[in-house]
């Protein structure tokens, strides 16, 4: 797939205020720092279409951008924050799974995991709750330059290891780096194949 535009639409905190033209969106999650805004970027080739900060925690908002006009990305708040208050952490909590749950647009979700960390267990419950509410989602390794080759697969097997101690079978994984446009094609072909099928 060759995006030819992308453009930020609209950012809120309800998902009732959301873009109602029932275009498909592919929304973008992960912890704080993980790599969202610079992934987005990558992906559209557009360096400051989503905002990246050295501070984590800053995309406090759901972010639409459309692509080709014809598909939505979304970038969702962070989550795990911990210097956040626990009114804000909660607030938080409530945009992410109110537009996870009721969003009838979002058609896939990509969680994005740091590639040089062992399985986090805010991870492992933020999937865990994606499988209880059968929400169709993928896993997106992110900073995969940031690592050996070596390094990079070992990490991503283990990862693969320990979900499958409580899954049947994996979602779809892909290996990204934002620095160096890895897994750009994987992905942009991976929206598009579903975006034929709807």
């Amino acid at each position: 797939m060759e995006i030819k535009s992308a453009r930020f639409i609209i950012s809120n905190t309800d998902v009732r205020k959301c873009p109602q033209d029932g275009k498909p969106e592919y929304a973008f999650i992960g912890r704080s720092n993980v790599g969202k805004s610079s992934l987005i970027n990558m992906l559209t080739r557009q360096n400051k279409l989503a905002m990246t900060s050295s501070t984590p925690g800053k995309t406090l908002l759901i972010n639409h951008f459309l692509v080709n006009d014809a598909w939505y990305l979304v970038d969702l708040p962070g989550y795990g924050y911990a210097k956040r208050c626990k009114s804000q952490q909660e607030k938080l909590k409530d945009i992410i799974s109110d537009y996870i749950l009721r969003r009838e647009q979002m058609t896939l979700l990509f969680l994005l995991i740091d590639s040089r960390h062992a399985p986090q267990k805010i991870d492992l419950e933020f999937i865990e709750w994606l499988g209880e509410n059968g929400v169709p989602f993928s896993i997106v390794f992110t900073k995969a330059d940031k690592l050996t080759r070596g390094q990079l697969h070992t990490n991503v097997e283990a990862y693969k290891a320990r979900l499958l101690e409580q899954w049947e079978e994996l979602p779809p994984v892909f290996v990204t780096s934002s620095e160096h446009a890895v897994g750009r094609t994987e992905l942009l072909s991976y929206i598009d194949e579903i975006n034929k099928t709807l």
